[in-house]
C-alpha cells in the first residue's frame, strides 16, 4: 500500500474545482460508479490491465476525432481535453490490433467509445490513432484500482429457461451484422413480440445498441455490461461468461425472442470461440450469417455447417446486390434475405418460429 500512496494524489486540484467535474466520460465507463473514486495512480512504471480506468490528456487527434458519451452523442475532442476512458485490447481490420500497453506511458484511442490502448498495426487507409497520455488510473478509497469487472451485471444465477435466441454473425467487420440484427429486431417488435438484443464480443461503444433499442428492441446489453470495454483476448471461460450472463439478463427481462450479434468475422479468434461455445451449450435456435459478396457467403455458409450451426439464411451487404443475392443462393442453397423481408413481420415471424428447431438442423 505505502507503494501506491507514494505515487497517487487525490483529484481535488485547487481550492474548489475537482478534476472529476470536466472531463468526460466515455461510453464504456458507463456503468461505473464514479463516487467510489477518490485519487489517482500515476505511476509511470504501473501495468494497467484491461479494464482499468483512467484520467487521460488528449495530446494529438487522429483517426477518433470524437468521443462518445454515456447518452451516445459523439462529443469533438480538442487537444488538452481530458477524458476518462477503460483500458483495453481491439482487433478491428478495418481500423487498429491495439493492446494493453505494460506501463502507464503515452498510447492511443483506439476506439470512440473510450477505449486506450498502444496501436500495433493499422489499416493503410485509416489515420494514426489520436494519441493520449494518462494522468493517472482511478483508485478507491482503499487504494485498489476501479475496472470496469467490479460494476458488471452480477454472475448468471439458474433460471427456469433462456429465451429463444437467433445469432447474426458475418464474414468481417462491416459486413452488415448490425443492420441484419436490428431487421430482425424491428421484424419481430413489428409482430408484436417482445424482443431483447444483445452484442456478445466485440469493441465497447453504444452504436449497435442505439440501433437495437430504435429498431424496437425492449432491452438492449453488451459485453461492456459483463465487465469488458472489449473482449479481443479474453479467455474462453470468460467469454462463457459472458454469454450466460447476457443470456440470462435478457431472461429476467422476460423477452419473447433474443437476436444476438457476434462481432468481426468467422476467422477472428473470440468469434469462433464464441460460436463454439454457444453450440455446445444449444443457446441458438438460428443462425444468420452477414456477407459483403457471394464468395464471402459461399465460405461462410461451408464453414457453419462443417460446424453444426444451425443456418437459417444469408443476409447483410450482399442482400442490396440481386446479383450477387441470386449467386449466393444458387451456390449454397439458403435463401439471402435483404432487409425488407427482415422487417416484414410476418416473414419475421415465419424465420423465427415456422422451421425447424435447432435439434432437427444438426441431427
Amino acid at each position: 500500500m505505502s507503494s501506491l500512496d507514494t505515487s497517487s494524489f487525490p483529484f481535488r486540484r485547487r481550492a474548489g474545482g475537482d478534476r472529476l467535474s470536466s472531463p468526460r466520460r466515455a461510453f464504456a465507463t458507463r456503468r461505473v460508479r464514479m463516487s467510489d473514486a477518490a485519487r489517482l495512480l500515476r505511476d509511470p512504471a504501473h501495468r494497467p490491465a484491461a479494464g482499468d480506468l483512467l484520467l487521460a490528456r488528449v495530446d494529438r487527434l487522429g483517426h477518433h476525432q470524437r468521443l462518445e458519451n454515456l447518452h451516445g452523442r459523439r462529443e469533438q475532442m480538442n487537444v488538452g481535453d481530458e477524458i476518462i476512458v477503460a483500458y483495453g485490447n481491439r482487433y478491428a481490420p478495418d481500423q487498429f490490433e491495439a493492446t494493453v500497453p505494460s506501463s502507464l506511458g503515452p498510447c492511443h484511442l483506439v476506439a470512440g467509445g473510450g477505449i486506450a490502448a498502444l496501436v500495433r498495426c493499422q489499416h493503410a487507409a485509416v489515420r494514426p490513432a489520436t494519441r493520449i497520455t494518462p494522468v493517472g488510473l482511478l483508485l478507491d478509497q482503499n487504494g485498489e484500482v476501479l475496472n470496469l469487472a467490479r460494476y458488471a451485471l452480477p454472475d448468471p444465477a439458474p433460471v427456469r429457461s433462456l429465451p429463444l435466441a437467433f445469432a447474426v454473425v458475418g464474414s468481417s467487420m462491416n459486413a452488415g451484422k448490425t443492420t441484419t440484427a436490428a431487421g430482425l429486431v424491428r421484424g419481430l417488435a413489428r409482430a408484436g413480440l417482445r424482443v431483447g438484443a444483445a452484442k456478445l464480443t466485440g469493441t465497447g461503444s453504444g452504436g449497435d445498441l442505439w440501433t437495437m433499442r430504435d429498431a424496437g428492441a425492449a432491452v438492449a446489453l453488451d459485453f461492456t455490461d459483463a465487465g469488458h470495454a472489449s473482449t479481443y483476448l479474453v479467455g474462453r471461460d470468460e467469454l462463457d461468461r459472458i454469454g450466460q450472463t447476457l443470456l440470462v439478463q435478457l431472461a429476467r427481462e422476460e423477452v419473447d425472442v433474443a437476436i444476438v450479434e457476434i462481432a468481426d468475422g468467422l476467422f477472428q479468434r473470440e468469434t469462433a470461440m464464441m460460436l463454439e461455445i454457444a453450440r455446445s451449450r444449444e443457446w441458438f435456435e438460428g443462425v444468420l450469417f452477414a456477407a459483403g459478396d457471394a464468395m464471402a457467403a459461399v465460405h461462410g455458409v461451408e464453414w457453419l455447417r462443417r460446424r453444426g450451426h444451425p443456418l437459417l439464411a444469408v443476409s447483410g451487404l450482399l442482400s442490396t446486390s440481386p446479383l450477387a443475392a441470386r449467386e449466393a443462393e444458387g451456390e449454397t442453397g439458403v435463401p439471402v434475405l435483404g432487409l425488407g423481408d427482415l422487417t416484414d413481420p410476418v416473414a419475421a415471424t415465419k424465420l423465427a418460429f415456422s422451421g425447424p428447431s435447432v435439434r432437427e438442423l444438426v441431427a
